[in-house]
């Protein structure tokens, strides 16, 4: 665990973005495809430290990035090689462009500064995305990485992260995944040894007073 100091320096406003990922309505929201993932997302408090973390960072000048995934209602351009894919494509919800599934869930909010990103197809947020382009031309040095899911979509941002080389920060209590006590284990076996782990309040203790991007 680093110090407060170090933290601080670390999540300096200027060069950090925090990054919301697949927290939309067809995932984390009342109406979900993936009602056991939306459900650990919410009783754990995860969603809701993800918006704290997001009202903070518009308070202080950190960039917000949000990374949806969808697919085009034809299909095209999705991808097929996994079993994960191909189960989402017979889910009763899809994660369809331009759907209510695709919106940034409550209680999120999204302001007008925010960054929207979109992909269609892949398991990673950063890779195959504009991303990481987006990021370089932030300034930024520091990832905050939340969302769903600790199965697949947190970590392979946080090790594309790593390897792009950037500083990857995770809250552990807004990140969620299943079962419940999955989520602890990856962290403490897996995404801790690559990233600094920390707590939402711990981020929130370190932003400080508002301040611009400059």
């Amino acid at each position: 665990m680093p110090s407060y100091e170090q933290l601080s320096e670390l999540l300096d406003p200027a060069s950090t973005v925090l990054l919301t990922v697949e927290c939309q309505q067809g995932v984390v929201g009342t109406d979900s495809a993936l009602p056991e993932l939306a459900r650990e997302a919410r009783s754990s408090g995860a969603l809701r430290n993800v918006a704290r973390l997001v009202a903070a960072a518009h308070e202080t000048g950190v960039q917000v990035v949000h990374a949806i995934a969808e697919r085009r209602p034809d299909g095209r351009g999705a991808s097929r090689n996994a079993r994960l894919f191909r189960a989402a494509e017979r889910l009763p919800v899809q994660q369809l462009s331009g759907s209510t599934a695709v919106r940034v869930a409550p209680p999120i909010e999204v302001a007008e500064e925010d960054v929207v990103v979109r992909r269609l197809h892949g398991l990673s947020p950063i890779h195959g995305t504009d991303v990481d382009a987006l990021l370089r031309n932030l300034g930024c040095r520091t990832l905050i990485v939340t969302g769903v899911s600790a199965n697949v979509a947190i970590p392979n941002a946080v090790f594309d992260a790593v390897n792009l080389g950037y500083t990857a920060v995770v809250p552990a209590d807004a990140i969620a995944g299943v079962p419940a006590d999955y989520t602890p284990a990856m962290i403490r076996h897996t995404l801790a040894l690559v990233a600094t782990v920390v707590t939402t309040d711990e981020v929130l203790g370190c932003l400080g007073r508002p301040r611009g991007r400059g």
